[in-house]
């Protein structure tokens, strides 16, 4: 079988070629024990050649990432031409990941291609509101201004989610460290405690006789219920990948009490800034909130806004397609409202965003400071009880001798 390759070499070269080999897996091995990086990677012809086009580039780290848009950004503003400002940047790239894409996107630009054009054929490796964005700059002879503000608005939204994520990280833990040390009273402790007692001759508490049927269950269908658990860790994570279940996911994690509420916030946030920055690059409202819907990473919402589009685009004001959805938040569609009639949608959109990032900020807050004491009281409850059945007979052992 014939393969269309798109290779990047150690110097950071890209290298277009046609190989032949007997599968796709065989080809991978051959070319990454050459030390090639696989760009892209298709069957040559055939009804479904294009299905099989699976890029493998490695991801560029955002940090790494906003770094050159920043550096970027000086050099244009310096005055130096955008393809030397390419050319002085990718030379100081480690990444050869990242290195061989900004070749790409180098050779293309002096070639006169637009820089839009030129990152936009990396494929999904970029955001799409990155390269609408560019786009925009360039009509607009903003360039520069448009890089800055697309980089306030990944650190932003990345802000929000570092702050999320650490908010989450402690309940995780502390729930984890419960489930561990009752499956070691479980699996280990009761064990020895039922061998003891076993001995005496005598009638177990009910409590007891519980914990140690529940201890037996467990012991004896163990592997059984571990093959259950990854299947059924299998089996969901393939209902996730089937198309259009990850926004039916989303929409289940909306209903979540507290959880859902933050994630509905987050994804309002989310939604608004990137709308904000769209407008703010000169992209017409109906593009905007198309590329917003791509970028979005909650894919309920993705689908709800791209219906808001259809409407917008017949005509409709963004408010009132915003509240026929009925699941977008009220105060976002009031202020959006007064945007449209005030004529600066963009300023509220903004507005709209650090609105429910503070929210979301004191619901993270609220939340870790309810959760904390409620699962270190359920794990006290339930160790207590585990105890309190475990050594009971030893309370009762002259009524259990006699």
């Amino acid at each position: 079988m014939e393969f269309r390759c798109r290779l990047g070499t150690d110097t950071g070269e890209v290298i277009e070629e046609i190989r032949v080999a007997d599968s796709e897996s065989t080809l991978r091995q051959e070319l990454e024990a050459k030390g090639l990086y696989i760009l892209s990677l298709s069957r040559k012809g055939g009804w479904f050649g294009s299905r099989l086009s699976l890029p493998r580039r490695r991801r560029i780290k955002t940090r790494e990432f906003l770094v050159f848009n920043q550096e970027l950004a000086t050099l244009l503003r310096a005055g130096l031409p955008l393809v030397q400002s390419l050319d002085i940047l990718r030379q100081r790239i480690d990444d050869p990941g990242f290195r061989a894409m900004l070749n790409d996107v180098h050779e293309r630009v002096r070639s006169g291609a637009a820089l839009s054009e030129a990152f936009e054929a990396q494929g999904s490796l970029m955001p799409g509101i990155y390269t609408a964005s560019l786009m925009a700059g360039e009509k607009s002879g903003g360039l520069e201004e448009v890089i800055r503000r697309y980089v306030a608005h990944v650190k932003v939204v990345a802000e929000v989610k570092r702050k999320t994520v650490s908010a989450l990280v402690y309940p995780v833990i502390l729930l984890c460290l419960s489930l561990v040390v009752v499956s070691i009273i479980v699996l280990q402790v009761v064990p020895e405690f039922e061998g003891f007692y076993r001995g005496f001759g005598a009638e177990l508490p009910l409590i007891t006789r519980m914990i140690v049927s529940l201890s037996a269950f467990f012991r004896t269908y163990f592997a059984l219920l571990a093959l259950g658990l990854v299947g059924a860790v299998v089996g969901g994570w393939y209902w996730i990948l089937q198309p259009g279940r990850l926004a039916t996911l989303d929409r289940l994690i909306l209903k979540v009490p507290a959880v859902g509420h933050i994630a509905g916030r987050f994804a309002t946030s989310q939604l608004a800034r990137t709308l904000a920055t769209l407008l703010g690059g000169g992209i017409p409202l109906v593009s905007a909130i198309d590329l917003a819907s791509r970028a979005l990473g909650n894919r309920f919402f993705a689908e709800q806004l791209s219906l808001v589009g259809q409407r917008v685009r017949e005509g409709e004001p963004l408010a009132s397609s915003l509240a026929a959805r009925g699941v977008f938040p009220g105060v976002a569609i009031k202020m959006v409202e007064v945007g449209e009639s005030t004529g600066a949608l963009q300023e509220m959109l903004t507005s709209v965003a650090d609105f429910f990032d503070e929210e979301i900020d004191t619901q993270l807050s609220r939340f870790v400071t309810i959760i904390e004491p409620v699962l270190l009281v359920i794990m006290g409850v339930v160790i207590a009880a585990l105890l309190i059945a475990l050594y009971m007979p030893l309370l009762q052992l002259g009524s259990v001798l006699s």
